[in-house]
């Protein structure tokens, strides 16, 4: 029996599961990309997933680093990869450390810093790129790209022979393309995320919008939050075509943050909204979104 509830959301062929809300716990995987980004409390359904995508060390973000890692090795799957802010991986070391302890068993771990701009690959044609966030000191976000390649136009009559030999001569025949499928902004107040290409053009944005009600701004600004007053310009500038929104607090009903974000949001922008703690995403509802 699976230890979470989550939410299931299908956006085209990538299905979403996850769990978000602020100060309790975060975790949203993607199995067909083979990634979770942030690990919450580690539910079951997120084990088997080989890469986890910490933004930041909060507890509600970070708590089952340990409890995932662990479980991976009793499973007899391989180590998990940890991609993390260098600042978190050596108290990330010394949690485990501690459990292996506690657990009489060494916890094996892949753990790898990145700052913004680094790149890690995921599967031959996937990578994950962070970029900087404004919440703690080091947080990052992540944007998973695939990267393909184009045969440039003089080239496209060319028969297979002939495109090998010129790649055997060493001519450029083709250009690269990265194509961004999902970016992650974790908590983050608010940055113009709109001046970086790749999340600008995602198909899919996950973004927290934690604050509502207009007496809520300076809690935004305390904590390092996204108030709905910002995050309504940003996602005007943006070109996602999907945007689920995560890490409503308790203090705003499901049915207050859907009228609101249908009031501070053009029309054009809020027919892209779900949010994924939405009633209808969780109880075994599946919720399947179409490309328009």
């Amino acid at each position: 029996m699976p230890s979470h509830n989550l939410a299931h959301i299908t956006i085209e062929d990538l299905e979403i599961l996850g769990y978000s809300v602020a100060g309790e716990e975060t975790v949203v995987a993607m199995p067909q990309l083979d990634v979770c980004f942030d690990i919450g409390k580690a539910p079951d359904q997120v084990i088997p997933i080989n890469h986890v995508l910490l933004t930041h060390g909060h507890m509600d973000h970070a708590a089952g680093v340990a409890y995932y890692l662990s479980h991976r090795k009793f499973c007899g799957q391989s180590p998990g990869t940890i991609l993390a802010p260098p600042n978190t991986l050596g108290p990330i070391r010394q949690i485990l450390e501690a459990w292996g302890k506690l657990d009489g068993n060494r916890i094996p771990a892949n753990l790898v810093g990145v700052e913004p701009g680094d790149e890690f690959q995921i599967k031959p044609n996937l990578i994950a790129r962070a970029f900087p966030t404004k919440h703690t000191r080091g947080a990052v976000g992540f944007s998973v790209i695939e990267k393909r390649k184009k045969l440039l136009p003089e080239y496209l009559g060319l028969s297979g022979p002939q495109i090998v030999e010129l790649k055997r001569q060493g001519v450029q025949i083709d250009l690269p393309l990265e194509i961004p499928l999902v970016s992650y902004l974790g908590d983050t107040q608010y940055a113009d995320f709109s001046q970086l290409e790749y999340i600008a053009n995602s198909k899919i944005l996950i973004a927290e919008c934690t604050f509502y009600e207009d007496e809520h701004t300076g809690r935004a600004e305390a904590g390092r939050h996204m108030h709905i007053d910002e995050l309504g310009p940003l996602l005007e500038r943006m070109n996602n075509q999907h945007i689920l929104i995560t890490h409503l607090t308790q203090r705003t009903s499901m049915a207050e943050a859907r009228r609101m974000l249908k009031e501070k949001l053009p029309g054009s922008v809020f027919k892209k909204i779900q949010i994924l703690m939405d009633y209808r995403n969780t109880r075994g509802f599946r919720k399947e979104i179409k490309s328009s």
